[in-house]
């Protein structure tokens, strides 16, 4: 370990080959293949149906009119991180996000993908209640992480983004810090005053986020005097040492040039060992890339929802295969 760095502070239905530029191949996901949806009714003296249960990503959500249409074909998926129930939002009087219900698998990554303004990045903040900072913003459903409900009345909402950390898409290094002190400011904020935990945890999230070797030596520089990209794994490092349960990330590598938005990526692999990341992206290269699974957004609505390869190369809604193919977007 170098000199101290932290000082003492006070207290598709067919095969459909993606458009021009997209990429070619698509994150090897860890799920088997597939199931085949079947449509047939059931004979007449087939036994009764079971129960419904909670819904989770391997469900196809009923077709019932009136209700959201959810296309989704997965099997075996991961225990659920986030399991979302009639989820609708509003800002104001626009309602930004209808009535939509999923899950999330944990320790995977997880891309949400569609054209600007569709709701993205508001459903990503209701997943750790930063949209409540929005003056006149009001939420109804239930978003549960591992089972408890974020939302529920006695829930502390600095709890809630404790345990689900985000990565926003402009880096944001506080610039009166130093890149130790970056690092440590939300364990500062949580009580934390051992100086050896607090050097023990920096370097643990600098390597974490792929940064110590290249700062270990100048941890007492202030952290806007980083590249770009390096902002962004600081960033990443200062979300991660608070060791939240959940990573969200709303278009990390967006404003990165290739080789930076090439170490996000790399980065993101490693740390889905023991995080659940949910990526924001408009980059459809970067989504087949990266991710297990993808998310399908348009208008508000959760179109489509499955592993990454389906999405991409047997979308089951049009919708889907018009956006990935470029038709619009």
């Amino acid at each position: 370990m170098t000199e101290n760095p932290v000082q003492d502070q006070p207290e598709p239905r067919t095969a459909v080959a993606p458009a021009a530029g997209a990429i070619t191949s698509a994150a090897t996901a860890s799920a088997p293949a597939p199931a085949t949806i079947s449509a047939s009714p059931a004979p007449a003296n087939a036994p009764a149906a079971a129960p419904a249960t909670t819904p989770s990503a391997n469900a196809t959500t009923s077709l019932t009119p009136g209700v959201q249409a959810v296309r989704t074909r997965e099997e075996n998926a991961p225990p659920a991180a986030f399991q979302v129930e009639n989820l609708s939002m509003w800002y104001g009087k626009k309602q930004a996000l209808f009535d939509i219900t999923t899950s999330i698998p944990s320790k995977t990554i997880t891309a949400i993908i569609g054209p600007s303004g569709c709701g993205k990045s508001t459903f990503l903040r209701c997943l750790n209640r930063m949209h409540e900072l929005v003056p006149q913003a009001r939420l109804e459903g239930t978003v549960r992480l591992f089972g408890q409900n974020l939302y529920e009345r006695n829930t502390d909402p600095a709890i809630v983004r404790r345990r689900v950390g985000m990565v926003f898409q402009k880096s944001n290094p506080f610039p009166t810090m130093s890149i130790g002190e970056n690092v440590v400011v939300g364990l500062r904020l949580n009580g934390v005053r051992n100086r050896a935990l607090l050097n023990e945890r920096m370097e643990k999230a600098l390597r974490m986020a792929a940064l110590w070797d290249e700062v270990k030596n100048d941890l007492n520089r202030p952290g806007m005097s980083l590249s770009g990209g390096q902002q962004q794994r600081l960033c990443i490092a200062r979300a991660v040492a608070v060791e939240p349960e959940v990573l969200l990330m709303d278009e990390p590598a967006s404003a990165l040039d290739p080789i930076a938005t090439m170490k996000i990526e790399e980065l993101t692999q490693q740390l889905k060992a023991n995080y659940t990341i949910v990526i924001v992206t408009h980059n459809m290269q970067q989504a087949s890339r990266v991710s297990d699974r993808t998310m399908f957004f348009y208008m508000g609505k959760l179109i489509e929802y499955g592993e990454t390869k389906q999405i991409f190369f047997r979308p089951l809604e049009k919708r889907t295969e018009d956006y990935i193919t470029g038709r619009f977007g």
